[in-house]
């Protein structure tokens, strides 16, 4: 009965999530329900002792990632700069290549740091218009902006500045850059079965274009040198300071318990994104000057855009928490573990495309797993000589799959911006964010397993 009410209250969360009830309220009230099932977890114990624990600490650890990555996508919207990246994109892959060129606008943007949602923001009426001029059916945008933005760029492609490829860092001392091949293996069969599917999409609607009026256009837009230089600080920063500069510098004094008792593996990876993000944001603030007409209330706009979004996750981390801590659970980790108990990528990769998809969420599933699983994945690699790196790898391109089921936030944002519904365009979502990435996971564990890590 114990397990039964596990099982009951993630139904409930991904059923109440697909309702549009909120996490923050929703996340607390299945853990406690799931409570109720147990013999020995009182409910305000388990709220107060366990979830809001569990709460704090992801905020402690992954905020500053949060507000500098709103911030910086806060100033890129608004200064124009990624309208520009967008455009230019455009004129060089071609107007016959519309699809092409929004996947790949997308990806800069996302590769660069900027939030999935302003991508999807500014990408919108882009896209419309690019499309339109194609005849190509409007019901597409969305496919081509999740191909973009969910996908590879999320979880793949190595160095990527996303909070679900930091996730993993500090629970395997790896950094971004974690299995650089493999990695990019995996990005490339996402990328070109996604465009090959939307593409194939595109060409059977024939002359299907449904034309709309032109959305408006933001006027006297910078060069898109003013976007795309900050992009590159980001990654070529991110780069240069874990690969680089912080692993020769002297952090022995990270040993103190003043600064935490941590080893410098476990900070280094956020620390480079810190920076990074830091430096893109100035150079952002100086270089499109004159494209920012208040920028203290577009640093504060992005302060408090980042707000929701940790919150949310933090408040599934909780759940997650509170699951472990049942007795029950135990039995639930063991039946995972169990799948393959000498194969820790194939156990890691069912676990987090499970949790992922349960709660809707990639960061959020990948939160829950590592946090009960990770350490016994680390003693399964080092008994087989699996380096970590792939173990990182995986656990990223993981969560990336399952996660964007029809209940998904980011699902249902980007299907509003676009003005579309689950029945017109969530099948292209699901080929190109969920059975691909799927597939391409299974490609990479497949390899991890034959070749080890590269």
């Amino acid at each position: 009965m114990e397990v039964l009410g596990v099982f009951l209250s993630l139904a409930g969360l991904m059923y109440f999530a697909y309702r549009g009830i909120n996490v923050l309220v929703l996340a607390p009230i299945m853990a406690l329900f799931a409570a109720l099932w147990q013999g020995e977890s009182p409910m305000l114990a388990t709220y107060t002792q366990v979830f809001m624990p569990a709460l704090g600490n992801y905020l402690l650890q992954y905020f500053p990632l949060f507000m500098l990555g709103a911030i910086f996508g806060k100033l890129m919207s608004v200064s124009g700069a990624a309208s520009s990246i967008g455009k230019i994109i455009a004129s060089i892959v071609g107007q016959e290549r519309a699809i092409t060129a929004v996947v790949l606008a997308c990806a800069l943007l996302t590769y660069g740091g900027v939030s999935l949602f302003v991508v999807a923001f500014c990408m919108s009426p882009i896209a419309k218009n690019l499309l339109n001029q194609a005849n190509i059916p409007e019901r597409l945008i969305p496919g081509s902006i999740a191909l973009g933005s969910f996908t590879f760029t999320m979880t793949a492609l190595p160095g990527t500045p996303a909070i679900q490829n930091a996730i993993p860092m500090p629970f395997f001392g790896t950094t971004a850059f974690a299995a650089p091949g493999l990695g990019t293996i995996g990005a490339v069969i996402m990328l070109t079965l996604g465009l090959l599917w939307l593409n194939k999409r595109a060409k059977a609607a024939g002359q299907e274009g449904q034309k709309s009026q032109e959305p408006e256009q933001q006027n006297n837009l910078p060069s898109y040198w003013v976007g795309l230089i900050p992009l590159l600080i980001v990654v070529i920063g991110n780069y240069l300071m874990s690969a680089q500069i912080l692993p020769r510098m002297d952090l022995a004094f990270l040993g103190m318990e003043k600064w935490g008792s941590v080893s410098s593996s476990k900070v280094i990876g956020l620390w480079s994104l810190i920076t990074s993000l830091t430096v893109a944001i100035i150079a952002l603030l100086v270089l499109a000057r004159n494209h920012l007409s208040s920028p203290v209330k577009s640093l504060n706009q992005g302060t408090m855009d980042s707000l929701l979004p940790i919150f949310n996750t933090a408040s599934e981390v909780g759940y997650g928490a509170c699951i472990a801590s049942f007795a029950s659970f135990s039995v639930i980790k063991e039946s995972v573990l169990g799948i393959a108990p000498d194969m820790p990528l194939i156990s890691e990769a069912v676990a987090i495309n499970a949790l992922a998809g349960i709660t809707g969420s990639a960061s959020g599933g990948l939160s829950i797993a590592l946090q009960s699983l990770a350490d016994i994945y680390l003693q399964m690699a080092e008994k087989t000589g699996l380096d970590p790196e792939l173990l990182h790898r995986v656990a990223s391109m993981s969560c990336g799959g399952f996660d964007t089921l029809p209940h998904n936030g980011a699902v249902i944002t980007l299907l509003g911006i676009c003005g579309m519904t689950h029945k017109k365009s969530y099948k292209d979502i699901f080929m190109v964010a969920v059975a691909f990435p799927f597939l391409a996971t299974t490609v990479v564990v497949i390899l991890g397993t034959l070749f080890g890590s590269f």
